[in-house]
């Protein structure tokens, strides 16, 4: 077999005829390292979903590009040696990677100014309403990496935030300080491969939902793990805590809502049930702390680039549908393309979606009262990932276009 050639280091960058993406001066090595983590380690190309720099699993479970894959396996194309562990395989071997292409479609353009963003704080101001100001800036480039989900601790104030880097949780106290900073990047099995969202429950362990091996962990605040679940998840994504210390999850490629009991005190799980199918790709969820009502956002698909949709369905305590709006309709309303990423219920029990395109965080009011349209912040968001409310009623918008969590407050 041919050889491969050897993987370019995060080093090498800009010495091999590529474009020099050198991280600024005082960024730490390791922060250079979390730049390339949605790159291609041979080629330190950006992943896309299309075309040559779409990822590609090899059966040895390393990822490169479809370029790549096609450059190792030669004119010929019968035959490619891993650059990473030599393990040779056929191209035909290769498949998708399902968690990274959904990263990057949960990113969006996020994912694709890597480079760009390097620099930002993450202070920027963000606009908001009169009675509804910008009272905390936290992470940026460097403190966050691509960041994917957010939760707030019911009794203690914290925020815990799941992102790219190689301690994949960090939680931050009321304050705005970093108070730790826990789940390894790697192999073992309570380490996390691609986290998706994350959830506090009222015992106050911290919930995540990992799409590289298609599980649900469970840490306590120190950064302990304490149980894995995995009971045959295809894509496991969003996910809330009830309270009733229950955690509320969604299977994306399922098209199913979980609910998941246990001790995590003990690492026991009782039950993990399926409450609902037939959805189509759940993602986002969010439990309403006062009537148990449920909400998810379904991401319809559609032909071409660009032309899918979202739908928001609320669910009874029962699991019955109360209410339910899409794209189209809330268009209806409000005369612009609007794309849902994350949900929330405030403490009056109305519905509060960021919107992606519009850079927007809106209450579309309670599940009775749909099609409300009421813009929360309509300035200084990039690209709103995730949503929740403190204890205190402050609203937290993850913004993974500069990777930050900003709260507002009345």
């Amino acid at each position: 077999p041919r050889s491969a050639p050897a993987p370019r280091r995060p080093g090498d960058r800009g010495r091999r005829g590529g474009p020099d993406r050198s991280p600024p001066a005082g960024m730490a090595a390791e922060d250079e390292a979390e730049l390339s983590l949605l790159e291609c380690r041979v080629c330190f190309e950006p992943y896309g979903p299309d075309g040559q720099r779409r990822p590609l699993n090899l059966p040895c479970g390393h990822v490169l590009c479809r370029g790549c894959v096609g450059a190792l396996g030669g004119a010929e194309r019968q035959r490619l040696e891993c650059p990473f562990c030599r393990r040779l395989c056929g191209p035909a071997e290769t498949s998708d990677c399902r968690p990274l292409l959904q990263l990057l479609e949960l990113l969006g353009p996020a994912g694709g100014r890597l480079a760009s963003a390097l620099g930002r704080s993450g202070g920027e101001a963000a606009a908001a309403p009169a009675g509804l100001g910008l009272r905390l800036c936290l992470g940026g480039w460097g403190s966050l990496v691509n960041p994917t989900g957010v939760a707030a601790c019911p009794g203690s104030g914290r925020l815990a935030v799941a992102h790219d880097g190689k301690k994949r949780i960090h939680v931050f106290g009321p304050s705005g300080v970093c108070l730790r900073r826990f789940g390894e990047r790697g192999d073992a099995g309570n380490d996390i491969k691609y986290p998706l969202d994350v959830a506090v429950t009222s015992d106050g362990h911290v919930v995540v939902t990992d799409g590289g091996d298609c599980s649900v962990k469970a840490f306590d605040f120190e950064g302990r793990g304490v149980l894995v679940v995995r009971e045959g998840f295809c894509l496991p994504w969003g996910l809330d805590a009830t309270p009733e210390n229950e955690v509320i999850l969604s299977d994306s490629e399922a098209g199913a809502l979980y609910r998941l009991a246990a001790d995590f005190r003990r690492g026991e799980l009782k039950k993990c049930q399926m409450i609902r199918s037939r959805l189509v790709s759940p993602r986002a969820v969010a439990v309403c702390q006062t009537s148990g009502a449920v909400a998810v956002i379904e991401h319809l698909k559609a032909r071409g680039p660009g032309k899918g949709s979202t739908r928001v369905k609320i669910f009874s305590a029962e699991m019955d549908l109360i209410g339910q709006m899409d794209s189209f309709g809330l268009n209806l309303v409000f005369p612009s393309r609007i794309r849902a990423t994350a949900v929330a219920f405030d403490k009056e029990g109305r519905v509060i979606v960021t919107d992606v395109c519009s850079q927007a965080v809106i209450s579309l009011g309670k599940p009775e009262e749909f099609p409300i349209f009421n813009p929360l912040i309509s300035h200084g968001l990039s690209y709103p990932v995730g949503l929740t409310y403190t204890a205190n009623n402050s609203l937290v918008v993850l913004d993974s276009g500069d990777y930050s969590i900003k709260v507002y407050s009345s």
